[in-house]
């Protein structure tokens, strides 16, 4: 659309709606799945993150052994991973340590590919247009995932079927995947660039992966468990929530790329902090304010509410992508500082859910929200150190 190899484009958008596929049926059971299959206490929920984030810590190194695979091989190498992964999970995890070992898998493949999509989709667009074209890849997949959430539901609900099937059909659109991805045209020449990449002028990127990744990890542990152990909640509320979330980020997914391109990063990761501040601070008074109120039956609602405005921002996260790729000193340095963005983000994510669990039991899950709002005031100051929007430079770069 915008003067890229639409072949490739289109074949990266296919990856991404089958992408979208497995990660509708992870958002929605996987919680689930780990409370049915092995009943776990909140400790044991916590601890888990452990294994299950120390791919994403790892994924630099990995992503450098690879570094002459190009981002296209690579991509294609952590789809058949999380594939793997999934149909560990499905049929050879019939007891917690095996699952652990098929988890990391799992979770090697899904980490390995998220800085992988990013610098193909940036890759893919023209100059001036790269939050646009990632919130088109985005709101595909976004689609695509509002169906299967529909069905997961629907499924789930009424014919009862089980988590091994699930964890198949996420299998099978990885595979697709990495098809697909291998279909399109690896980047030719010998690739140029270090495999390691920290240089002081990314600070800021990196702090605000630092903080992102404990404010995800809030969220991915403990948003979910608030429903399940306090509320009660079921496979089918997921599915159901992931539906909602997938039909307003059709919209929202390309809003976010078009305030990109227009109004700069620095604008939309602010607003995505004060935001978090609200969403955090409702977590955690929400139950007390409408108990005292006599209206205990609406908190399940603002919380279900709350956990799809926080899903909803995870789409910002483009956002620190695009101003890496705005500020990177060359081309060659935005795919391996974008895998140092996300092991910088697990040093810390994969930490705070057994804090987070320790303050949860020994002061109750509404303290865990506290710290959360605590983290993302941190972060609407980080952003102050942002360049400007006039003052970067909206440059081409290519891999």
């Amino acid at each position: 659309m915008f003067g890229i190899n639409k072949r490739d484009f289109v074949l990266f958008l296919l990856a991404s709606a089958a992408i979208g596929i497995s990660q509708s049926v992870d958002t929605s059971f996987f919680n689930n799945f780990l409370n049915d299959n092995y009943h776990l206490s909140i400790t044991q929920r916590t601890l888990l993150e452990i294994p299950r984030e120390f791919p994403g810590f790892a994924v630099v190194f990995v992503t450098g052994l690879l570094f002459a695979f190009g981002d296209i091989r690579t991509a294609a190498v952590a789809n058949l991973l999380a594939g793997l992964g999934a149909l560990g999970l499905a049929f050879w995890s019939p007891d917690y340590l095996p699952m652990i070992g098929w988890l990391t898998v799992y979770s090697m493949g899904q980490h390995l590919f998220m800085p992988m999509s990013n610098s193909i989709g940036m890759n893919l667009a023209a100059d001036g247009h790269i939050g646009r074209r990632l919130g088109q890849i985005n709101s595909v997949n976004t689609a695509v995932f509002l169906v299967t959430s529909l069905i997961t539901a629907f499924l789930f609900r009424f014919i009862k079927i089980d988590y091994h099937l699930a964890f198949s059909f996420s299998a099978a659109a990885f595979f697709l995947s990495a098809v697909l991805i291998l279909c399109m045209t690896p980047h030719s020449g010998k690739r140029t660039g270090k495999r390691f990449i920290l240089r002081k002028e990314y600070k800021v990127f990196y702090g605000l992966n630092m903080l992102f990744g404990a404010r995800k990890q809030i969220f991915i542990t403990f948003g979910p468990w608030v429903l399940i152990k306090v509320f009660g909640q079921g496979v089918a509320t997921f599915a159901i929530l992931s539906f909602i979330i997938a039909g307003l980020g059709i919209v929202f997914k390309p809003l976010i790329g078009h305030l990109i391109d227009s109004v700069g990063e620095r604008f939309i990761l602010a607003g995505e902090a004060v935001s978090l501040i609200f969403i955090c601070l409702g977590y955690a008074f929400s139950e007390g304010f409408f108990a005292n109120l006599g209206l205990g039956k609406i908190t399940l609602y603002v919380i279900c509410s709350l956990f799809v405005l926080d899903q909803m921002l995870a789409s910002v996260s483009m956002a620190r992508a695009t101003y890496l790729r705005k500020i990177a000193l060359n081309a060659e340095d935005v795919s391996p500082t974008l895998s140092m963005g996300i092991t910088i983000d697990h040093m810390v994510s994969m930490f705070v859910p057994w804090l987070g669990g320790f303050v949860w039991t020994v002061l109750g899950y509404q303290y865990v929200f506290i710290g959360g709002a605590i983290i993302a005031t941190l972060n609407l100051l980080l952003t102050t150190k942002m360049k400007p929007f006039n003052k970067l430079p909206d440059k081409e770069a290519t891999a």
